[in-house]
């Protein structure tokens, strides 16, 4: 990507549209920006302007602002307008910026790799926007504006400042080995045990994090005919599984995308459990049991009140008679056919999945966790050598510095070049 380029883009959906917003950023954006609308608006205001070609043609009329480099989104200077949304308009704009005035089109996420590269944000931050730009449910939501504000770099501050203390103790035993400037062991450990059980609370809190991102598996485990498929298609209030009285319809898993109460949630419509010679429903049976035993719960359907479960259930799985149509005496069953117990089996989903959110914590991608892992791999071994009578000061600081380059990996510092085209690549033109 050049240096110091000027680049524009349409900063919204492009389509028609009541309104659409062009952000400018680098060195020339005022001066082309002061071409097209006249005297710009002082910084951070919002101010009516006529929009012209280099020619004098009247574009449109819009709201003109400008942020100033260093309080702008690129920590560039940046100007953008908000025009009416019609097609015609807006290809004249872009005409305008690209052929009378120069300026290139920006690549996709280039105005948030300006940012990072500006240091307006840290790597973790740019996640947390395309995370935000990709959110579904009201859980990623949340969780990607934490990480867009900035929390995983905070964390990893304070862990860096513990970890400097740390380190900056044993150099001081290093440099003056021959001087009697006292034993720091004890504060040493303490620095490190401290970031040490803080990443370590963080690392167990990661999968579900995770998860929330993803989304979570809820397979429909039951015997052929039990109504899984039936109950597949009341909650998601179409026909997304074909049923059938015939034993063995569902010969492969089926798959359905929802937002329960906010999260993102995969329904798994799993082949019915029973002893068949059929090869085809044996496979599908098989691939089925796969998919239930690495879901994140269960949906353990019975045929009715007096049926033991089908397998085995295990803590966090939820076990239902179906068919609660033809079982009115009793309580607490479910029916796709008539919507009975739809909504209890939704509130003990929502119920479960809520218990299982840790506490804390704002890591969410498999990155974060490498990292961590890394540094908290790099801390143990330098508190097992200081635990060793005669250790020896130099392996410990190189731990240390390990430790604190893995963090600085996590949030961007180094060792991130080969990342971000991937990272970007997922984001649209205009962010």
């Amino acid at each position: 990507m050049p240096d110091m380029d000027t680049i524009f883009a349409l900063a919204s959906a492009r389509g028609k549209s009541g309104v659409a917003v062009f952000r400018i950023s680098g060195p020339e954006a005022f001066d082309v920006a002061e071409q097209m609308v006249g005297a710009l608006p002082p910084l951070r205001r919002a101010s009516l302007r006529f929009i012209r070609s280099a020619d004098g043609e009247r574009l449109d009329s819009g709201l003109v602002v400008r942020f100033a480099a260093g309080a702008s989104f690129t920590g560039e200077d940046v100007v953008e307008f908000t025009v009416h949304g019609s097609l015609a308009t807006v290809a004249a704009v872009e005409t305008c910026l690209a052929s009378d005035h120069g300026l290139r089109l920006a690549e996709p996420g280039e105005f948030t790799r300006r940012a990072l590269e500006n240091g307006v944000m840290d790597l973790t931050q740019v996640e947390g926007l395309g995370d935000l730009l990709e959110a579904e449910t009201e859980s990623q939501r949340k969780q990607a504006l934490r990480v867009l504000d900035g929390a995983i770099g905070k964390l990893v501050s304070g862990w860096r400042e513990h970890l400097i203390k740390a380190a900056a103790l044993v150099e001081v035993s290093i440099d003056f080995v021959e001087e009697d400037v006292g034993n720091f062991d004890d504060q040493i450990l303490d620095e490190l045990v401290l970031v040490l059980a803080e990443l370590n609370r963080e690392i167990a809190g990661q999968s579900v994090r995770e998860r929330v991102q993803t989304g979570f598996e809820i397979a429909l485990v039951g015997s052929v005919n039990a109504g899984k498929s039936t109950l597949l298609n009341a909650l998601a209030g179409r026909e997304a599984a074909i049923t059938s009285e015939i034993a063995g319809t569902t010969r492969d898993v089926i798959e359905l995308r929802m937002d329960i109460a906010g999260f993102a949630v995969t329904l798994l419509d799993t082949a019915g459990l029973r002893e068949t010679d059929e090869v085809i429903e044996s496979i599908g049976i098989e691939r089925g049991q796969k998919r239930a035993i690495e879901a994140d719960i269960r949906i353990i359907l019975c045929d009715n009140p007096d049926t033991p479960p089908p397998v085995e259930p295990r803590q966090g799985d939820i076990v239902l008679f179906s068919k609660a149509d033809l079982y009115p005496q009793h309580i607490g069953g479910v029916s796709g056919v008539t919507g009975e117990g739809i909504d209890r089996l939704l509130d003990e989903i929502t119920r479960e999945l809520t218990q299982r959110l840790p506490k804390d914590g704002v890591t969410v991608r498999r990155r974060h966790l490498q990292a961590m892992e890394r540094a908290s791999g790099s801390i143990q071994g330098a508190i097992e050598k200081l635990r060793v009578s005669d250790y020896i000061p130099e392996l410990v600081a190189a731990d240390i510095r390990h430790a604190m380059l893995a963090l600085d990996s996590l949030i961007g510092k180094v060792d991130v070049e080969d990342l971000l085209g991937d990272i970007f690549a997922s984001f649209c033109i205009g962010k």
